[in-house]
Parts: structure tokens; sequence; C-alpha cells
């Protein structure tokens, strides 16, 4: 499985808005991204579904503030 259909996969999280956070960000910045944000990228969708939608919105604060960066990125 190639890289990009491996990311869409770990993007599919089964609730319509973290499906649409991640794939937008997946199809409209990734590649344009440096190879640290896209370790972080991979990093993010390592979370528990939970955590992960606290996280994108907003419920929840990130202690890394590169992370917390990033989420700002998929969120705008």
């Amino acid at each position: 499985m190639d890289e990009l259909a491996r990311l869409r996969w770990q993007c599919r999280r089964g609730t319509k808005e973290l499906d649409f956070l991640l794939n937008r960000y997946l199809e409209t910045r990734y590649f344009l991204a440096g190879q640290g944000e896209r370790d972080l990228f991979v990093e993010l969708l390592g979370m528990e579904d939970d955590r992960l939608i606290g996280v994108l919105m907003g419920d929840r604060k990130l202690e890394a503030k590169e992370l917390a960066g990033l989420v700002n990125k998929i969120t705008k």
C-alpha cells in the first residue's frame, strides 16, 4: 500500500468532523509540508479517536507546541 492510500485509510475515523478535517489537511497541505510536519501528522493519526476529536474540536489542549501548531493548521 502506498503512503497516500495508507494515510487516507488512517484518516477514516467514522465521524464526519474528524474525516473532514483530516482528509482536507491530507489533500491540501500534507505533501507541501516538510518531513517534520508530516511526522507530526502521522503521530496525530496515532491518537485514539476520543482524544483526537477533543484536540481537533478545541476541548483538549496539547502540551507539545509542535503538535498544537499542526492542530491549528488543520482546524483553520
